[in-house]
């Protein structure tokens, strides 16, 4: 019965684990652009599976951000998944220990939890480690394959390289910012904040990884006041 469950979530995660393996080549190559050897970033995907971190991570690396400025921007970046993973506890058909809980945690990202909590059955800890397996395995050897080709390719196409990030977090934004007013919204202040902390002489000295994080609590806060979600709509989604 456990192995079944196993094989099941393995098979339910295949497509996230070839999405995952795409990204992660971006990243890869990003990484190698900046100076980091390809060991460094697989090591990176292989702890961290979190593609928003690891990109604003990879920005604060290069721009020799503080080990706190590090911490901190990781903890506002990722502090959805402390969310995700007390609604996957809900989910649950049995008590686990605690080893359990911490791989679940690990494998618990955006694309994960969603196949996760479309399952009309409890859920279970073989379904679940099965269903991190093949998104862990694709994110690492994309960042692997990424960091290779980045490493050999010519100068002015790592440079190039560099307006990747750019444009896949455009790519994650401008759909449903095209369907949401509260998610252009949100996507627009942020913007504006960055770009006063990049152009402002008196906000110029403040580091990437403090701009970051206060344009990211400041552009959820202004909206979260704006747009309150009724619990009748948490409900319903």
């Amino acid at each position: 019965m456990k192995w079944k469950e196993y094989q099941f979530g393995v098979q339910t995660g295949l497509p996230v684990g070839m999405g995952y393996f795409s990204v992660s080549f971006g990243f890869g190559a990003m990484a190698a652009a900046q100076g980091l050897k390809a060991l460094d970033a697989t090591l990176i995907s292989i702890t961290n599976l979190t593609s928003a971190g690891q990109f604003a991570g990879l920005t604060l690396i290069v721009a020799g951000a503080t080990l706190w400025e590090m911490v901190l921007t990781q903890l506002v970046i990722n502090s959805r998944y402390a969310l995700m993973s007390l609604a996957l506890s809900q989910r649950m058909g049995e008590r686990i220990g605690l080893l359990p809980r911490l791989l679940i945690a690990f494998f618990n990202t955006d694309e994960i939890f969603a196949l996760a909590m479309a399952r009309v059955e409890p859920l279970t800890v073989p379904f679940l480690l099965g269903l991190g397996t093949l998104p862990l395995i694709g994110w690492t050897l994309g960042t692997l394959c990424g960091a290779l080709a980045g490493s050999v390719l010519p100068v002015s196409i790592r440079a190039a390289l560099g307006v990747m990030l750019y444009g896949m977090f455009i790519a994650i934004v401008v759909p449903p910012a095209k369907k949401e007013a509260k998610i252009l919204a949100a996507a627009v202040l942020a913007l504006i904040l960055s770009s006063l902390f990049a152009w402002v002489p008196a906000l110029k000295t403040v580091s990437a990884g403090i701009s970051i994080v206060i344009c990211t609590v400041a552009a959820a806060a202004v909206c979260a006041a704006l747009f309150p979600v009724r619990e009748e709509e948490e409900a319903a989604a």
